[in-house]
This record gives C-alpha cells, structure tokens and sequence, in this order.
C-alpha cells in the first residue's frame, strides 16, 4: 500500500483514539453540562469521521481513484477542526471558536461529496 493511505489510516486511528479519550473525559471529568456537550459532540462526530477515513481509503483501494483518499483526508481535517474547537471550548477556551467549528462541518459535508464522486466515478468503474 502506498505510504499517503497508510498514512491516512495511522491518522484516522489516532483521530478515533483522540475522539474515546475526550469522549471518555466529557462523561466522566467535567461537571459543567454546557462544556460535557461540547466534548461529547466533538467525540461523535470525530470517531465517526475517523471510520468514514479508514471507509474512504477502502473506496480507494477497490478502484475509486484519488477521490476516496481525498474524501479521507476532508473527513480527518473537517473532524479535527470541528471538534477540537469543542474540544478546547469544553475545556475552557475561549466561545468565539464556535464560530470555527462550521469550517470543519462544511468539510465534512465536502468529504461525504468527495467519497459519493469516489464511488460512483471510480477510475476502475466498479466497488466489486
């Protein structure tokens, strides 16, 4: 396998190990209901991103050309900014990045297109 996929899949295992732990702290080492929210949002949506990745480089690997690899790469960055700014408003920081947290929907949003292209349009024209 080439190194960017196996790259890809390394991220999105760390993304989903990243998402358990805040997932894990939210439930368990915050009081505040408004900041365990914000962490908890920011685990489902970034373990789910981290398995649409590992999902996309499988639509890669079957013949779905580069559009699956960029579809994982949109999912891992939109998942990231969405919920790190979550993150980083549940543990304190400061509220105007919520207004940031939109940009890593709209790439999650780019990176379910990216993956429906993929697969659809595949370079081999098959998934099977």
């Amino acid at each position: 396998m080439d190194l960017q996929p196996r790259l890809l899949m390394a991220l999105a295992a760390l993304s989903g190990l990243m998402a358990v732990a805040f997932g894990a702290f939210g439930a368990h080492g915050v009081g505040d209901p408004q900041a365990r929210a914000w962490l908890q949002t920011g685990a489902h949506y970034q373990v789910v991103h981290a398995l649409a990745a590992i999902a996309a480089v499988m639509v890669w690997r079957v013949g779905a050309g580069g559009g699956g690899l960029t579809a994982g790469w949109l999912f891992l960055a939109g998942a990231l900014v969405f919920a790190a700014t979550l993150y980083a408003m549940g543990l304190g920081g400061p509220r105007w990045l919520g207004a940031v947290t939109p940009v890593g929907g709209v790439l999650m949003i780019a990176g379910w297109a990216a993956l429906a292209w993929a697969a659809f349009f595949g370079a081999r024209g098959t998934l099977v």
